[in-house]
């Protein structure tokens, strides 16, 4: 029987991946609340590992959430795969437990928001991958704290 302690999970970052912009959101379990933190810029889905470095440093999560894009009947996709190859280098580089999570429709449910919230100024001008983020990790909180 192992006496090695586990980490209870308070603060998580969470990921929404992309070819060319990688949302990211931060969230507590204890509020159960996950907020947009900022969007990373990537070649070919590639990010900038110096500047995720610098976020894992600054917030010290506990577990990372990264949306898993699933085609809508919930298969998978190339996407898929992606996504899942990030969240497996984000494991290895950092030693965190990485979770992933459905995020379909969450970047139709963040640009419906911007568009309520009167900011349809457009996509381009103000992106939707980090409120995105911020809406798979909020799902992700609810399932398992909720």
């Amino acid at each position: 029987m192992s006496t090695e302690q586990v980490k209870p999970v308070r603060l998580l970052l969470g990921f929404d991946y992309g070819t060319k912009q990688i949302g990211v959101a931060v969230g507590q379990v204890i509020t159960g609340q996950a907020r947009e933190l900022c969007i990373l810029k990537a070649q070919n889905g590639v990010p900038d590992w110096q500047k995720v470095e610098a976020l894992i440093k600054e917030w010290q999560p506990d577990a990372i959430v990264v949306g898993l894009p699933l085609n809508m009947d919930g298969s998978r996709s190339e996407m898929s795969e992606r996504a899942e190859k990030f969240a497996r280098r984000l494991n290895g580089r950092y030693n965190l437990p990485v979770h992933t999570h459905d995020e379909r429709l969450t970047t139709f449910e963040a640009k419906g928001q911007r568009l309520r919230q009167g900011q349809n100024s457009g996509y381009r001008e103000r992106p939707v991958d980090a409120l995105a983020a911020a809406l798979l990790l909020q799902g992700w909180l609810e399932h398992h704290y909720g």
